[in-house]
């Protein structure tokens, strides 16, 4: 199963150096022929570098051209955080103080043993009020 291949093939022949060996004669004769019209014709290469550039150009400032992004201002925010935790504690204080009146509310309306409507209808609200308080300070 491991035997040892055995090649012929001499080490230093590469893929690079067999392609050269295949096609060097096209590429010297193309070579040849382009040094022989640059210097027959070197007005002619001039104008068509000159044309090339100026191509070039005008793509760059019409098809290629990037559009210009929008810059939008971004709100600073206060740059004292002391002063964002004490309004926030004072807002948990302001809430805590709202649901111990809703529950002392709610507590008085459980306590009658019969409600009317408008006893139903304030005791729906305080309790809807006080779920609000909860999912704010969570």
């Amino acid at each position: 199963m491991w035997r040892k291949i055995h090649s012929n093939r001499d080490p230093r022949d590469t893929l690079f150096s067999e392609l050269k060996k295949e096609f060097q004669p096209y590429v010297v004769k193309g070579a040849a022929r382009f040094r022989s019209a640059a210097a027959t014709y070197p007005r002619l290469f001039f104008a068509g570098m000159i044309v090339a550039l100026l191509i070039s150009l005008a793509l760059s400032f019409t098809v290629f051209r990037q559009p210009d992004k929008v810059v939008t201002s971004v709100p600073k925010l206060r740059a004292n955080p002391a002063a964002d935790g004490f309004d926030q504690i004072m807002q948990a204080t302001v809430k805590m103080r709202e649901t111990i009146k809703l529950k002392h509310l709610v507590d008085s309306l459980t306590a009658k043993k019969q409600l009317s409507n408008a006893d139903t209808l304030l005791l729906d609200s305080a309790l809807d009020r006080l779920q609000q308080i909860r999912h704010t300070l969570k």
